[in-house]
Parts: C-alpha cells; structure tokens; sequence
C-alpha cells in the first residue's frame, strides 16, 4: 500500500455545522457563532436551505486539528 493520502470525493469533505461539530468535538453553537462572525473564507462555508454547510479545511484552519474521526 502506497502512503499517498486519497483524495475524497468533494461530498465527503463538506459537512453540516451538527456533523462538523461531532466530528471536532465542539458545540454545534461554537461551529454556528464562526459562521456568523465570519471567521470561514467566502468558500468554506455557506447556507443550503435551513442548513449550514462547512468544508473540512475551514474546520482545520480554524480549530487547528483534524477531526476526532472520519467515516
């Protein structure tokens, strides 16, 4: 097995404010008062109906840590 990082497909690297809140062991109101402070870049996050989405890398960037666990 080679140790090359396998690139996800991008459904896999976007998560909703809940899911990237479990993931970096944070409050889901942590993730959401980011978003409306506008600590995420114009392209790590943004509102998909009622729901706010998060990229992986704007969740690194900010809590600088990879996630708990990832599916």
């Amino acid at each position: 097995m080679s140790n090359v990082k396998k690139k996800k497909s991008p459904l896999f690297v976007v998560y909703t404010s809940r899911e990237a809140a479990e993931l970096w062991g944070l409050s889901e109101n942590t993730v959401t008062k980011w978003i409306s402070r506008g600590k995420f870049n114009p392209d790590e996050a943004r509102k998909s109906g009622k729901v706010w989405l998060v990229t992986h890398d704007g969740m690194v960037r900010l809590s600088e840590k990879e996630p708990q666990e990832e599916e």
